[in-house]
């Protein structure tokens, strides 16, 4: 870690993506964080979701001004660099109104699928980035099956009839997705099977159990996708909270694992799982599940949400959690909605963040704080690197990566409201860095 070689850049709420210079250690500074030689998981990249509302929003943009939001997200020499990202499958609770892919009443044949509304929204939002970048891994998630498989008979709130003619359907709806995908040239990578498990909401949803997620990739997802041909792989997610009908008298975030602990102990079940997808409340669940089954490969699949304001208070929290999913062991972090108008009110009325926000009136994008926190992660840490090892008062607040060309990545947030001092070894040099209140800083330098 030569000090002339180091490229370390800042963000405060004031000045953000700044260059700044790093100094050698004083006389009276020790190191505070030191790179171990540890290395753990491997890292398959950042993303977001398309969302037909993001879309929508990019629409106030000129040509020029939308080509450079999507060339910042997706180009490989952009400012993130997206190589993950995730689509609805039907509506999700940021679509422009409600609809699954068969609405016909019952078509267990999958006679009337059809992803023709998506061809207006999602299908273009997803080939401007595949332009962009042709190597994108694309997973996708139902927020709810189609309401004639449900009970009671509607998008939000209800459960899938547990009825085999059903089952089998379902599993049919899926096979035809991808399908119908990659005859529109885009390939569907995985499939998660359920956007937030345990939600019962007023938007899209569809309540599982544990048991149910087993049953139904064990004995009607895993084989329908061997029966058609399909390598694309299945993911156990997206999980949210613990599993809502385990009758546990006190729910401990022991209890948040439950439904991994209950697919994965099957091994009819698991030999069809590819990795578990972890978003919200199921950051209590990530560590606990790493553990048991570090064979397998996971996600964040959905960045927490915020309430439209976009603060660089809400900003940190969202560092934190980039932090303690890195930490405990996910290959990816996915963000939600990647732009959204100002405000981001749903066609439900909940509003929430966004990377970027577009005005309707001037036709413009502005960067929001959590922006530059994902490009913090996203821009200096490449697909395929690993995660390594920290130790020192500060490796609370940093994440530490060595990229496939040996470079070495340090991502560090000072949560006070001082300057601190950071002393940074890699076990032979040392540096000394300012980091100013309440910043996030990427700190690199080239293999030696």
């Amino acid at each position: 870690m030569n000090i002339s070689s180091i490229q370390w850049t800042a963000s405060t709420q004031g000045a953000r993506w700044t260059s700044k210079q790093a100094a050698p250690l004083g006389a009276n500074d020790g190191s505070n964080l030191t790179l171990t030689e540890e290395a753990f998981q491997t890292v398959e990249g950042f993303g977001g979701c398309f969302n037909e509302l993001g879309y929508a929003a990019l629409q106030h943009l000129s040509d020029k001004g939308r080509g450079e939001v999507l060339h910042a997200l997706f180009h490989p020499e952009g400012e993130h660099r997206f190589s993950i990202c995730r689509l609805p499958i039907g509506a999700s609770d940021y679509a422009l109104e409600w609809y699954s892919h068969n609405e016909h009443d019952g078509d267990y044949a999958m006679e009337h699928f059809s992803i023709e509304r998506d061809r207006k929204y999602l299908i273009p939002y997803i080939k401007e980035a595949l332009k962009l970048n042709p190597d994108l891994t694309l997973f996708a998630s139902p927020w709810s099956p189609p309401t004639w498989m449900k009970f009671p008979k509607a998008y939000n709130y209800g459960t899938l009839r547990w009825e085999k003619d059903v089952l089998e359907a379902y599993a049919l709806y899926f096979v035809k997705f991808v399908q119908a995908y990659r005859e529109e040239g885009i390939t569907i990578h995985q499939i998660h099977v359920q956007n937030e498990v345990a939600a019962d909401q007023k938007f899209p949803s569809c309540l599982w159990t544990g048991e149910q997620l087993k049953e139904f990739i064990r004995d009607y997802l895993g084989p329908a996708f061997e029966k058609h041909g399909l390598d694309t792989e299945i993911w156990l997610g997206t999980i949210n909270a613990p599993d809502p009908w385990q009758e546990l008298t006190k729910k401990t975030t022991s209890d948040y694992d439950v439904f991994a602990a209950v697919v994965l102990s099957d091994p009819d079940a698991y030999k069809y799982v590819k990795g578990v997808g972890y978003q919200w409340a199921g950051k209590y669940a990530i560590q606990r599940t790493v553990q048991s089954y570090p064979e397998l490969r996971y996600m964040q699949t959905e960045n927490e949400c915020g309430d439209g304001n976009n603060t660089w208070d809400y900003a940190k929290y969202v560092f934190n959690l980039y932090q303690h999913y890195f930490t405990n062991g996910v290959n990816a972090y996915v963000y939600w909605n990647m732009a959204l108008e100002p405000k981001g009110r749903s066609t439900w009325g909940w509003e929430q963040n966004a990377m970027i926000t577009v005005d309707p009136a001037s036709k413009q994008a502005v960067n929001n704080p959590e922006f530059y926190v994902m490009k913090h992660f996203a821009n200096a840490v490449r697909p395929g690197s690993k995660r390594i090892g920290l130790r020192g008062p500060w490796a609370g607040h940093a994440v530490a990566f060595r990229n496939p060309d040996g470079e070495t990545v340090v991502v560090i947030a000072n949560p006070f409201r001082d300057t601190r001092v950071l002393t940074l070894s890699d076990g032979e040099d040392e540096a000394r860095f300012e980091l100013e209140p309440e910043s996030f800083h990427t700190i690199k330098w080239p293999k030696s």
